[in-house]
């Protein structure tokens, strides 16, 4: 067994001992410095096999000098173990400090001519120089090294456990991250926990390099070597990697990469990360950095400036920016951003922190083009699109003079299109998809001027750059062209720097096909985006809130207004909130609209009216227009003010680029270019519907049927669209009469809404649906509520069970009310015989979900397996398993997508 010091080396043979009683004796000795040569060394081992009741006979010999066996016979000690009826169990701790070949080959020949009468276990921070190799090759050696005494994120739970804490998970996820797997330095930090008061804060603010962990690892590791080796390991300490070049410019000696190997064979807090690279430990590291700056003050700069010029020399390009950063050279540092086109990390990476923590304390009044660029790729990345397009302006016109000084126009390829990406980015805050494309084709024609392999070496930068001008052509409403942009970033390579503009591509995805009504769709897009995120670790904070926004439209179109707040609350707290103009006018619809699904239509007129002129666009989209004038047309329906609806729309209608185009035709037609001309071309579908229902409600059944028959659903329209359609159609129908099309309509709306379980459609018809579908067999699958249900729900009226607004579903105990089914065959209190079946609702979910059972739901639902719930949870595979049982049990399941589905229904997902 090898591992580092502070490992649990010995702790782990004792318990493997005591805990797994061996029916042989057990012999342990605890090497000591200086002791270990072959007279000392023998004469402990005869002592220590004496004293744990395995005497050997007198013709063994005994040593009588420490550096001579004396009368010791190694060959008669083996033949003495051969010959006893069961083996010796020897431990031999800290066998490391055996340095003696000669100890070593005696060992090996005692142990070899033993037979099955000697089990040796050797406890060593290094390999013993003991013939491994044969071992290995004969099956007759079980190895236990670093990796596997490294804490498990469970494990590490568990010891900060018994220390009395109760951690969160993601205490204990950083807490593992920090001191990956080390025993002694999670041991210590639970001590330090301990004794705060605030131990998640005491975590956070733990300084490393002085105190407890500092003190052990230069006690224990450092003050153990060379002073070579310190002098090395305290140089490189200023370095993330450890090249062996770099390390001997750091120290002026020549013999770095022997050093670093033989501290990595020593298990001293040095690893090998690739050919001729090493790491040190980060603990390590920084307790070593401590050391230099108060013994050495001001030789920290000199090491990171001799490091930054070396590295940029290797062409280490993203490894010498921290480090000229750290030194103070900001013109080598925001040329080295600039050269080795860090603008795709800045935006991209995962943990992008301490990237932008180098950069952040640039001057602001430092002159040049790069510099610029640096503040704007700052600027934008935390969407201060106006801040940013400033110092863009500022760094084109600094390219430009520098070209006309040196006449070479476009000397600085990289430069220029790092100019180009932020460019696209800049161009889709502000709303600008014609600027977003010719930036674009800039960054393509740069591009291809680079050599093949450094771009290979950037993926991020074209996953960027297709979900950035996605992003702008769906603001601008160029929804086709959008989706093969988005779909192209897609299927770039699914690799840890494209995580993040993949996400985002596939949750634009997902909101282009539920505004075209596929919710469907739009549902399995999202799912994908979220499954992506979570497998490659996207910090919620990175994330747009484009995918929360999708699942707040499903969730109301669905009628799961709890879940449909919830999601909102996320996008509303998400990264793009106040910047990404699809996320600030998304949340400003979708909070109109399940304003006015929870029955109060004048806060919904409100919430739109507060939010008018909020997005950070500075060119108008569209689809959002529209968009809004539907959820204000709407909501003045529900009000009861037909005309201002159709006034909402036409406002919309007027300000579209169709419309332009069709005043024309319209004055030569000497007809009105709005809603209330039922010919009207430039209105969608979606639109057409509305104000065919503002119509009906004006009492203008033909100007209805006119729009209706004029703006007919595309072929590619979704179910969204093509439902509400169709219920427009039955009402006219009913409203003339007519009940059996009528009562034909709405069972095909019925139909063509159960696949996607679209519920709003139905719940906003109004008192006439009811009566269409009188005498008629609703659905048994109970995904809809009961047709006198939907009869007695009004447009926009409150439901008398349900609150205004209704609480975050984060715990089991906040079930759908039983007055608000969701179960087949549920009705309304209203209803003969609701009492009885009523309480059949509220026996769905027998009793209420643990916390730890919610968890659990959570990640099903994300479609993680056992094992990725149990990794996730810090939880074991059968406790994983036992949950799942009792969640089944519990919502009446019998497989997983069943209980997810149960759950979505009853508004604990």
């Amino acid at each position: 067994m090898t591992g580092p010091a502070g490992a649990g080396k010995t702790l782990c043979v004792a318990d493997w001992i005591t805990s797994t009683p061996v029916p042989w004796p057990t012999v342990w000795l605890t090497m000591e410095q200086g002791d270990t040569s072959p007279g000392a060394f023998w004469a402990y081992v005869i002592e220590a096999m004496r004293h744990h009741g395995v005497p050997t006979p007198p013709r063994v010999g005994n040593p009588t000098r420490a550096d001579d066996i004396g009368s010791l016979s190694p060959a008669r000690l083996a033949a003495h173990l051969n010959g006893r009826a069961g083996p010796v169990l020897l431990v031999l701790d800290e066998f490391d400090r055996v340095s003696s070949r000669e100890v070593a080959d005696q060992v090996e020949f005692v142990l070899r001519h033993a037979g099955r009468g000697l089990r040796l276990v050797l406890i060593s921070r290094a390999d013993p120089l003991l013939p491994l190799h044969r071992w290995r090759a004969a099956d007759e050696i079980t190895e236990i090294r670093a990796p596997d005494l490294a804490f498990r994120p469970e494990e590490t739970s568990a010891l900060v456990l018994r220390h009395g804490l109760n951690p969160t998970n993601e205490t204990v996820r950083r807490l593992a991250g920090r001191t990956e797997g080390w025993a002694a330095g999670t041991r210590l930090y639970a001590l330090a926990m301990t004794r705060s008061d605030d131990p998640e804060r005491c975590l956070a603010d733990f300084d490393p390099g002085h105190g407890s962990v500092a003190d052990f690892l230069l006690a224990e590791v450092l003050a153990g070597q060379s002073a070579e080796a310190q002098e090395l390991l305290l140089r490189a300490s200023v370095l993330t990697q450890v090249h062996p070049g770099l390390a001997d410019a750091l120290t002026g000696g020549r013999r770095a990469e022997g050093i670093l190997a033989e501290l990595e064979r020593a298990n001293a807090f040095v690893t090998t990360v690739g050919r001729s690279r090493y790491r040190i430990h980060p603990l390590f590291a920084q307790a070593l950095r401590a050391r230099l700056r108060d013994r050495r003050p001001g030789l920290e700069r000199e090491l990171r400036h001799t490091a930054a010029r070396w590295l940029s020399e290797a062409g280490h390009l993203d490894d010498a920016l921290p480090q000229a950063a750290a030194a103070g050279d900001w013109e080598c540092a925001a040329d080295l951003f600039v050269g080795s086109l860090a603008v795709g990390r800045l935006l991209t990476d995962i943990d992008p922190e301490s990237l932008d923590a180098d950069l952040a304390r640039m001057p602001p009044d430092l002159p040049g083009a790069a510099p610029s660029l640096v503040r704007a790729a700052r600027r934008l990345a935390r969407y201060d699109v106006a801040a940013g397009v400033v110092h863009l302006r500022r760094a084109e016109a600094e390219l430009r003079r520098a070209e006309e000084e040196l006449r070479r126009p476009q000397s600085d390829v990289t430069a220029r299109l790092t100019l180009a990406l932020l460019r696209v980015l800049a161009s889709r805050l502000l709303g600008s998809a014609d600027m977003a494309e010719a930036a674009a084709l800039t960054a393509e024609r740069l591009g291809r001027l680079l050599p093949a392999e450094r771009m290979a070496g950037h993926p991020e930068l074209p996953a960027l750059l297709l979900s950035d001008l996605g992003a702008a052509q769906l603001w601008a409403g160029r929804l086709d062209f959008a989706r093969r942009t988005l779909s192209a970033a897609v299927d770039l390579p699914d690799l840890p720097a494209t995580a993040g503009p993949r996400y985002e591509a596939l949750g634009r995805i997902a909101l282009i096909d539920s505004l075209r009504g596929r919710y469907g769709e739009a549902d399995e897009s999202a799912r994908a985006a979220t499954l992506l995120a979570e497998r490659a670790g996207l910090p919620v904070a990175r994330r747009s809130g484009v995918v929360a926004l999708v699942y707040a439209g499903i969730a109301v179109e669905r009628d799961q207004l709890g879940a449909a707040r919830a999601h909102l609350r996320r996008a509303g707290t998400s990264a793009g909130a106040g910047g990404d103009p699809v996320v600030a006018s998304g949340i400003a619809i979708l909070n109109s609209r399940l304003l006015l699904a929870e029955g109060d239509p004048r806060a919904a007129l409100r919430a739109l009216s507060e939010a008018e002129g909020r997005s950070p666009a500075g060119v108008r989209s569209p689809w959002v227009s529209e968009r809004t004038a539907l959820a204000q047309a709407t909501a003045d329906l529900v009000g009861g003010d037909p005309g201002a609806a159709l006034r909402a729309l036409d406002a919309a209608t007027a300000d579209s680029p169709e419309c332009a185009a069709d005043r024309t035709r319209c004055a030569a037609d000497r007809t009105e270019c709005a809603p209330d001309n039922p010919g009207c071309a430039v209105l969608s579908p979606e639109c057409a519907v509305v104000a065919a229902r503002a119509h009906l409600a004006l009492g203008d059944h033909a100007s209805a049927l006119a729009l209706l028959a004029s703006h007919p659903v595309a072929p590619d329209g979704g179910p969204a669209l093509v439902v509400r359609a169709v219920l427009a159609r039955a009402e006219v129908a009913e409203r003339l009469g007519d009940t059996r099309t009528a009562r034909h309509l709405a069972v095909r709306a019925l139909d063509l809404a159960r696949p996607e379980q679209l519920r709003r459609p139905f719940l906003e018809a109004g008192p006439w649906l009811g009566r269409a579908l009188r005498g008629s067999r609703m659905p048994a699958d109970g995904w809809l509520p009961a047709a006198t249900d939907v009869a007695h729900r009004r447009v926009g009226q409150p439901d008398p069970a349900r609150p205004a607004e209704r609480p975050d579903p984060v715990h089991p105990a906040e079930r759908p009310d039983p007055a608000r089914p969701t179960e087949p065959g549920a009705v309304r209190p209203t209803e003969p015989g609701a009492a009885v079946r009523a309480d059949a609702v509220r026996a769905v979910v027998v009793e209420p979900l643990s916390r730890r059972e919610c968890d659990v739901l959570r990640q099903v639902a994300q479609l993680k397996s056992t094992e990725e719930v149990a990794d996730d949870l810090f939880l074991s595979v059968n406790t994983v398993k036992s949950h799942l049982k009792s969640i089944f049990r519990k919502l009446g399941a019998s497989r997983r997508g069943e209980a997810v589905r149960r759950a979505q229904e009853l508004d604990l997902l």
